[in-house]
């Protein structure tokens, strides 16, 4: 059984994966004292090593546009930073809209992006026929692209942050899975673990798919809802896709890598929560092939290497949950991302890093804080664009 260094830490971070191995950074880099990193599983074994490694910025809403800038800067000079290449290619996105419907929703998204500074582009067909060649005739009516978009291995990413967290003096445990919050008098006192009690006045829960069911272990009800995601991997073919494409209507998504496969899912069907495992469907493989050969007829003769899939962390308005619970000091939240926890990563877990310090968080309450799901004047604001 893994043993634990201490009995006692500053931050107890629950989840190895992206936001909380860059949280940890964050912390060690701020001065934050003795930092404990657990996670049930094994390095990348959630979201964070099973996702398509996509990084936009186009969305619905200022606030994640803003976080989203931010973080396509980070994962920029991640190299620098962290001493390992993770092959992020700005190699651009395209929504694809199939009616005129779609794409006056995408054109609100294009003003909006184009408002932040970012040069976004409305497509007409040709364009997209251009940037996505060997598109099935009549399949799109427009789209919008922004060139600054891209994607990243999501592998080094995490293994860099795990890295540097643990060069920072971070104790990262692996295989310890957080089965409680010991709170007396309300507060945060201490984190129950497979490994034994550490006392720590704070905890972040960046457990991912598992985040509300940590929450609960900690007597906290929350919306969060675990939903399953497939997603496979082609065999290489020749390099003739730039950017990652979208469609809109069903969320099929795909780009392709540099040894030359096709990577992408598409929305199907799958039940809420997270015990039944993460395996893959004959429904998400017969239904991501057919959408992606009636999109781009060339790939028909495509054999499909390997198949998997993992856990949205989704809630009711589509933003993410930041910082502290007013309902238990000392929770701090870092969950909700949706499947996009890692596009967003860099700049979101600054600021959790900042609530677990108990510092002020530029973010604005009604939009991220875990409280505007039990206020009685929460504003009606919604992410939709939880696609790709």
């Amino acid at each position: 059984m893994t043993s634990l260094a201490r009995s006692s830490y500053r931050v107890v971070v629950v989840g190895a994966g992206v936001l909380g191995l860059y949280t940890a950074v964050h912390l060690a880099r701020a001065g934050a004292g003795p930092v404990l990193v657990v996670d049930r599983g094994f390095l990348s074994s959630g979201a964070s090593g099973r996702n398509g490694g996509g990084v936009r910025q186009q969305w619905e809403t200022r606030a994640t546009v803003r976080l989203a800038r931010e973080s396509v800067a980070a994962y920029r000079r991640f190299g620098l930073d962290f001493g390992y290449n993770i092959w992020f290619r700005q190699s651009g996105y395209v929504f694809l809209a199939e009616t005129e419907r779609e794409l006056t929703r995408l054109r609100a998204v294009h003003d909006l992006v184009v408002s932040e500074g970012l040069p976004s582009e409305v497509l007409g067909p040709e364009r997209v026929a251009a940037l996505v060649p060997g598109i099935a005739p009549g399949a799109s009516v427009g789209g919008t692209y922004l060139g600054s978009d891209g994607t990243l291995y999501p592998f080094p990413a995490v293994w860099g942050l795990y890295e540097a967290a643990r060069s920072l003096g971070v104790e990262v445990a692996l295989g310890v899975e957080a089965v409680g919050v010991d709170a007396p008098a309300g507060r945060v006192a201490a984190v129950m673990t497979s490994a034994g009690r550490v006392e720590a006045p704070v905890v972040v829960n960046a457990a991912g798919g598992w985040s509300a069911e940590f929450s609960r272990r900690a007597g906290l009800t929350v919306p969060n809802v675990a939903t399953r995601h497939e997603i496979f991997a082609t065999e290489p073919v020749k390099p003739f896709l730039d950017p990652m494409v979208v469609r809109v209507s069903d969320g099929l998504y795909f780009s392709q890598t540099m040894r030359g496969e096709i990577v992408g899912g598409v929305t199907v069907p799958n039940g809420h929560g997270v015990d039944g495992g993460m395996p893959t469907s004959p429904r998400f493989l017969t239904g991501m092939a057919r959408a992606l050969v009636l999109l781009v007829p060339r790939l028909a003769s495509l054999g499909v290497l390997r198949a998997w899939s993992g856990f949205y962390d989704d809630t009711p308005d589509g933003f993410p949950v930041i910082g502290e619970d007013p309902r238990r000091p000392g929770f701090v939240h870092a969950n909700g991302f949706g499947g996009h926890g890692f596009m967003l990563a860099p700049a979101a877990s600054r600021r959790v890093a900042q609530a677990a310090l108990g510092e002020r968080v530029d973010l604005d309450p009604a939009t991220f804080a875990p409280a505007r799901f039990f206020s009685s004047d929460r504003p009606t604001s919604v992410e939709r664009l939880q696609l790709g």
